[in-house]
């Protein structure tokens, strides 16, 4: 089925749920008013159906492929990127001194959203390079910005990430990555670095890639980790590409999805590259690109979710089978309970990711346009959730899609299979959703529970206020605010073993508070419905998840790792 982009559903989400009017209202982003945003999310969602979406069944048929040392992508994409560049969706934030369009990270998201369901391979491209563009201009040097920040927001050049080892993954600590001194302000980097999403590609005149690595005189571990700067061809003084640099791509990964996006093995030879921000200082400034990815990531579990509930309902809506079990019917499978049950949640659940990534995006840029350090500390609690439930809810509505599809969800042609195969790394990958679940209970609750009771005040203030139509939601943040008192009492790794079920829950309750909102905006109407649905079935999972919050390790550890593996 074509995919029709949810500009509506957008725009009352940032209208009506998050407060969008909030970040237009700051000096820095006066410019971003409601008619500018309606004519960029019109343009953006013409793109995706348009061009976008009729290259998604492509990529995953025809993958991309490494000829003679050469990456070829998948047939369409090269004209799918050029009309992304052209319409500076890979700098939609970025500063309008070097090209971009200075916009805030909620239009951003909005935007990545609908590229993503359309077509999720192509989208991770411009993904990266935004968070590379973001990490220079925050750390790197003006001859640097200047030389590689026009070219970036052009889209003439993109942006990757070099993190991951073979021998360290989430422990980035243990990379064995190389730079050297070259003696004229370059360092020869050397090393190699797997899962590097689109490491190379044939449609840009050069590609960019931010590396860790460790300086001679690095500690071992994080604190003495460098970010360099290393492309793929040395720039003239121009910006004009010049040498090949010392790199190479080794081989392409064989995925379960994503096909067309070539997911890369990297081979760094003594290759020429450039520090970005200062010696040992890599790990915070890679952070810088890592959250804004951690966002994306969250909502490529939207835009999979979007995706493959337009594609189950639209199968729905036209097959037919068994008797109708009501008067008037449709005379298909919508009229069955247990796939009303199945359609319902999927779209409860993609609205309530949805108003989860505009809420963190507008916290973000509240942040940055007022300084506010307590919207500062709202976005970072709500980094992990966003990551984790966006994720994890693209892969279960994903599943589901499938399972109404029944039998013809298991065949590949009616394309059901590959919402969940293209979303399941998504759990994985920026931090898996167990890291940011330790992380939201660990280091985000060093404060004592400030930010997560700041959240807990606001969900019960307009629960209460609500009346009668918050009743359920009060409650249930009544229970959360207890589960966080005890969460908070535990030891460390009393907390990580409860840690996913509760970033679960604090997931669910927020979602909660967003279908309220939506409801009482709407006043009566199919969104009021939808909340209700969503609070009473989805909801009501939350008091077993703080149970099993709460737990504790000990059961885990009374199970020895040979009873395990027995």
């Amino acid at each position: 089925m074509p995919y029709r982009a949810p500009v509506p559903e957008i725009t009352f989400c940032l209208d009506h749920v998050v407060g969008y009017s909030r970040v237009t209202e700051t000096e820095r982003f006066a410019d971003a008013t409601p008619e500018t945003v309606s004519a960029l999310l019109t343009e953006a969602g013409r793109i995706c159906e348009e061009v976008l979406a009729p290259l998604n069944r492509a990529g995953d048929l025809h993958p991309a492929k490494l000829e003679n040392g050469v990456v070829r992508t998948s047939p369409g994409f090269a004209d799918g990127y050029r009309a992304i560049a052209e319409a500076g969706f890979a700098a939609i934030t970025a500063d309008p001194a070097y090209g971009g369009l200075g916009l805030p990270q909620t239009v951003a998201t909005a935007v990545n959203e609908m590229m993503g369901s359309a077509c999720l391979s192509l989208e991770l491209n411009p993904l990266m390079t935004q968070g590379q563009i973001e990490a220079l201009e925050h750390h790197a040097s003006d001859e640097i910005k200047a030389l590689y920040l026009p070219k970036l927001t052009s889209g003439e050049w993109c942006g990757t990430m070099n993190l991951t080892e073979p021998q360290a993954g989430s422990d980035v600590g243990a990379l064995k990555t190389k730079a050297e001194p070259n003696g004229d302000g370059t360092y020869a980097i050397t090393g190699q670095k797997i899962y590097i999403s689109w490491g190379d590609n044939d449609f840009t005149e050069n590609v960019c890639h931010l590396v860790l690595a460790r300086l001679p005189d690095g500690k071992p571990g994080t604190k003495g980790i460098s970010l360099f700067l290393v492309p793929k061809r040395i720039p003239e003084a121009d910006g004009t590409p010049g040498v090949a640099n010392s790199l190479k791509v080794v081989s392409l990964e064989h995925k379960l999805g994503l096909h067309g996006s070539p997911t890369c093995v990297m081979q760094y030879d003594g290759a020429t590259g450039w520090l970005v921000g200062e010696p040992h200082g890599g790990i915070a400034a890679m952070f810088t690109m890592m959250n804004n990815a951690r966002l994306g990531v969250g909502v490529h579990g939207l835009s999979i979710a979007e995706a493959a509930t337009q594609h189950a309902l639209a199968y729905a809506a036209d097959r037919v089978q068994g008797r109708s079990p009501i008067e008037n019917g449709t005379g298909t499978i919508l009229d069955h309970a247990d796939v009303r049950r199945m359609l319902t949640g999927m779209k409860a659940e993609t609205f309530a990711v949805r108003a989860l990534a505009l809420d963190l995006a507008v916290s973000i840029d509240l942040a940055n346009a007022t300084g506010d350090r307590a919207m500062a500390a709202r976005a970072a609690f709500l980094t992990p959730i966003c990551k984790a439930y966006g994720t994890d809810t693209g892969i279960s509505v994903a599943d589901t899609g499938i399972q109404v599809h029944g039998g013809m969800g298991f065949i590949e042609e009616t394309g059901a299979a590959q919402f969940y195969r293209d979303g399941r790394v998504a759990a994985i990958y920026e931090g898996t959703n167990g890291i940011q679940a330790m992380d939201l209970t660990g280091r985000k609750m060093m404060d004592g529970g400030a930010a997560a009771f700041a959240l807990i005040d606001e969900i019960e203030a307009e629960a209460k206020a609500a009346g009668a139509r918050g009743e359920l939601l009060a409650a249930t943040a009544a229970e959360l605010r207890a589960a966080t008192e005890r969460m908070v009492a535990l030891d460390l790794n009393d907390r990580f073993a409860g840690a996913v079920p509760y970033q679960h829950a604090f997931a669910l309750t927020l979602g909660g508070l967003y279908h309220l909102r939506a409801a009482l905006a709407e006043g009566e109407g199919s969104r009021t419905r939808l909340a209700q649905s969503f609070m009473a079935r989805q909801m009501a999972a939350v008091p077993g998840l703080l149970a099993e919050a709460g737990l504790g390790a000990a059961d885990l550890y009374a199970l020895s790792a040979e009873d395990l593996v027995a």
